[in-house]
């Protein structure tokens, strides 16, 4: 539904709020009427377009200019729809922003789209390059995953919106098919030279931070390209001249120059015939009455053709009371809308027209009688909003196919009074559905307690049939059973619309609760821990393999007298997760109301549940050996860090999150003869072997520091050792050697990022410290010094390539992005300096590489210590002080 008045917009567009779908007593505002069933309800006051972020730069101007450039890039290469997404607070995660030409709620799996995951919209963001697709056989070879859940015949194409090194989202704008040709060259440069134009506008933009996009995504309809529009013209009859006058309208209309009158009889000549009655009747009657009269007649147009107009007239009484001797009045060329929309009232089926959001703009006669509303309370509601059993999740489907291929899409829907046929027509302005009784299908579940609720005919089954695929393709990516689980979630509960799902795996002849959406907080846990003795469906599908299907919560408590309920109305289906004959699990999918599973419906389910409990064995193999890998990389770093009089340091490493591979970021501080010796490296690659090449420079490092060797020497030999050793890996390596009482400082680099500076007034820098190249390249190469003082309350920041770097982001924005953080950050512990600087990182559930961060700070006086203690994986460690 709409959930803001629509308000228009440049270039004929029309936006609207994002389409949440409300609940049942929700008020359905409409253009004409606000299409509620019950008592009314004030109008909700407007509310500024969702999410919009970007400082100065006000919600209602950054929304107006994302839809201006979708709907400029849509019409510039011939397009139906499309979508702009924006970058986010989280560096891993593009939101939609504006959706054009399409429904948002039936696109709502699009809303966010991770700069990781392999489709389009995420390879041109992250890479900074378009992507265009001619047709659907190119899409299905290149992005297999994007046609698995849109496998309908459409091109696209997919462009970043840069500004000099700066990404803010993609622009994707959906078109025809063009089967066996790329997509143009002049299509090619319309469209991007629209996203540079617009990353131009969001650079100017004022803002106090990034530019981005939070929250629900802004639906704008397209400007019509079929409707003919509605011209009006005044006219002056005199009577006693018999000449008729009028404004430019009137000329346009009736195709003469303007301020040349016409004789009534030249104006009869352009009427029909069978009208010319009408146009002096018009006449009489306005001379004889004091009320407007009104007459429908056709014209023939400048164009050959016959047009429908509508003439109104009065007369015009002289200033003495005498008879009129003229008629004023207006006349109104309509189109062709009173035609068609008499033509439909005759049909014997009902037809509804919406535009391309889904709003119902007419509807005939038929139509009202078989929804059983009437059209005052359809006009300018979501068709399938305002009738519930036309929006059931197994039809979705169909209203999707029909957007984006443009072919007809024809199912059945069950009703309290019967079977209809629906078939659903689109084009660019819009979609026409039409229905009508139909005979009940073969398969028709006579235990649906809810008309609509389940697939039910032959034409749903069809729904399904890509459903393992999509799932499949989805679940190659979850390498944790987290994930898998929220691939379950995301991909199954929706396409069978389902609003509970739960996941149990086998432990020592155990089942323990591994996942749950949808339950009441706290009722699964009474189940926790079950041993397969237990009489309980959860137990029984996976020990006799077979899944368990309850249409109603009644058959359920008929068939286990006495196991608890979370709810009375409903229907539950329990399925066996078997992977190679080896039992893994059960899975609990819960419905809101009673529903039926037909046989297609319970082959699907129990091939799904399959999938499942493949990825789910993969899932738990991956998180054993990744435990076993991340204790691996926990040995090699330092458990503690040493407590030095008039230093504080503190220590903070993140592991990466994707892929089992452990990364060779590390870090040390290492007391020298010469001083305290920080150091922080990133060994190229991940994995076991980046693992042990970290282990061994650390060593190396720390060998050469308290063997009393100067910092080129120290770095110059490690570069030495890693040739010799020759693992077919390079490092970066940043080494500072300071002396706590003086604040002098010592320092080279081999590749690795610059430090930050903060002193002790808040001025934070990037220092500039001449290096040399990676470490296992040159054996010959030379690392210059370069000394620096560090002031007592100075605050000296390392880290490595991961804090900063962001996909489609220069990585000089993010060291800008974290100079400022750390400027900001006042006189705080340096423990909480740490926490402040990684804690988004620490958010960040998907993190491509690992993250190292040393601070260092020098004091005023040796204040007391606290004793040194042992680094839990990644939280602040070291000495740290009370107090800055």
């Amino acid at each position: 539904m709409r959930t803001t008045p629509a308000r228009e917009h440049a270039e004929g567009m029309t936006r609207y709020g994002a389409g949440r779908r409300p609940s049942p007593d929700a008020e359905r505002p409409g253009p004409a009427a606000s299409g509620e069933r019950g008592p009314a309800t004030p109008e909700p006051a407007p509310q500024p377009p969702p999410g919009a972020r970007g400082g100065g730069a006000a919600p209602d101007d950054l929304a107006m200019v994302l839809a201006q450039a979708e709907a400029a890039a849509i019409e510039a290469v011939g397009g139906f729809a499309g979508g702009l997404y924006m970058r986010t607070t989280s560096p891993e995660l593009l939101l939609l922003a504006v959706i054009a030409g399409l429904p948002s709620d039936l696109f709502r799996h699009w809303w966010r789209m991770h700069v990781n995951r392999p489709f389009p919209h995420s390879e041109a963001y992250r890479s900074g390059r378009p992507v265009y697709l001619g047709d659907a056989e190119e899409a299905m070879r290149r992005y297999p995953q994007l046609m698995a859940g849109l496998p309908f015949p459409f091109g696209s194409l997919y462009v970043p919106i840069i500004h000099r090194r700066e990404t803010f989202g993609i622009i994707a704008v959906l078109r025809p098919g063009t089967p066996g040709r790329t997509v143009e060259e002049a299509d090619r440069r319309r469209v991007t030279d629209i996203a540079a134009r617009l990353g131009e506008t969001l650079a100017a933009m004022p803002a106090e931070g990034r530019i981005q996009w939070e929250g629900d995504p802004l639906a704008v309809t397209l400007p019509s390209v079929s409707s003919p529009p509605v011209r009006f013209g005044t006219f002056d009859w005199d009577l006693e001249e018999g000449t008729v006058d009028g404004d430019d309208g009137w000329c346009a209309i009736m195709g003469t120059p303007p301020g040349l009158p016409l004789t009534v009889d030249e104006v009869a000549s352009r009427v029909e015939p069978a009208d010319a009655y009408g146009l002096r009747a018009v006449a009489l009657h306005a001379a004889e009455s004091d009320r407007p009269v009104t007459r429908r007649i056709r014209l023939q147009g400048s164009d050959g053709r016959p047009h429908l107009v509508e003439m109104s007239g009065r007369r015009r009484r002289r200033r003495d009371g005498s008879d009129a001797t003229r008629l004023t009045g207006f006349l109104v060329d309509l189109g062709a809308g009173p035609v068609v929309a008499e033509s439909a009232d005759r049909l014997p089926q009902g037809v509804c027209s919406l535009d391309r959001l889904g709003r119902v703009t007419y509807v005939n006669r038929h139509a009202e009688t078989l929804v059983g509303l009437p059209r005052s309370a359809l006009l300018g509601t979501v068709l399938w909003e305002a009738v519930p059993w036309l929006g059931q999740p197994a039809y979705e489907d169909y209203y999707r196919s029909a957007l984006l291929s443009g072919d007809p899409a024809n199912f059945l829907v069950q009703r309290d009074q019967g079977w209809l046929s629906v078939s659903v027509f689109a084009g660019y302005d819009g979609l026409t559905v039409t229905m009508g009784p139909a005979d009940q299908p073969a398969y028709a579940p006579g235990s649906v307690v809810a008309p609509g609720t389940g697939m039910g005919s032959p034409a749903d089954r069809a729904v399904a049939l890509y459903r393992p695929v999509a799932l499949a393709i989805a679940l190659t990516e979850a390498v944790t059973a987290r994930q898998v689980s929220a691939v379950v979630t995301e991909e199954l509960l929706p396409a069978f619309g389902g609003r509970q799902l739960a996941i149990y795996l086998l432990n020592d002849r155990h089942l323990y609760l591994s996942w749950e959406t949808g339950f009441p907080r706290g009722f699964l846990h009474r189940f926790d821990g079950v041993g397969l003795d237990e009489k309980i469906p959860g137990v029984d599908t996976l020990t006799s393999g077979r899944p368990l299907f309850f249409e109603s919560m009644h058959h359920l408590a008929e068939a286990y007298p006495g196991i608890p309920l979370d709810a009375h109305v409903g229907a539950r289906a329990f399925l066996p997760l078997i992977a190679s004959g080896r039992p893994v699990g059960s899975c609990i999918l819960g419905f809101d109301q009673p529903r039926g599973f037909s046989p297609e419906e319970r082959t699907v389910l129990t091939a799904l549940a399959g999938l499942i409990a493949q990825a789910l064995q993969r899932a738990q193999r991956y998180d054993s050996e990744a435990a076993l890998a991340r204790g691996l990389q926990d040995g090699l770093l330092p458990r503690r860090l040493p407590v030095v009089d008039q230093l504080d340091t503190v220590a903070c490493h993140l592991p990466g999150t994707q892929g089992m591979d452990v990364g060779g970021d590390w870090y040390d501080v290492v007391e020298t003869a010469g001083g305290v010796a920080i150091v922080i490296g990133d060994v190229q690659g991940h994995g076991v072997s980046a693992a042990a090449t970290m282990g061994q420079l650390r060593s190396a490092v720390r060998a050469l520091a308290v063997s009393g060797h100067g910092p080129a020497e120290v770095m110059g030999g490690t570069n030495r050792l890693l040739i010799d050793l020759d693992p077919g890996q390079f490092a970066s390596c940043c080494y500072i050697l300071l002396d706590p009482a003086a604040g002098r400082a010592e320092a080279v680099r081999a590749g690795h990022l610059q430090p930050l500076l903060r002193r002790p007034d808040g001025r934070t820098e990037v220092l500039d410290l001449p290096g040399g190249v990676v470490l296992g390249v040159d054996a010959d190469a030379e690392y210059p010094v370069t000394e620096f003082y560090l002031e007592r309350g100075a605050v000296l920041a390392m880290f490595t390539d991961g804090l900063v770097e962001v996909p489609g982001v220069d990585i000089d924005f993010g060291i800008e992005r974290l100079r400022l953080m750390l400027c900001d950050v006042g006189a705080s512990p340096l423990g909480d300096t740490a926490d402040r600087l990684i804690n988004e990182a620490r958010r960040t559930t998907d993190r491509p590489d690992d993250i190292a961060l040393l601070l260092a700070a020098r004091w005023s006086e040796a204040p007391g210590t606290t004793p040194p203690h042992d680094e839990a994986p990644g939280e602040a460690s070291g000495a740290a002080h009370e107090d800055a």
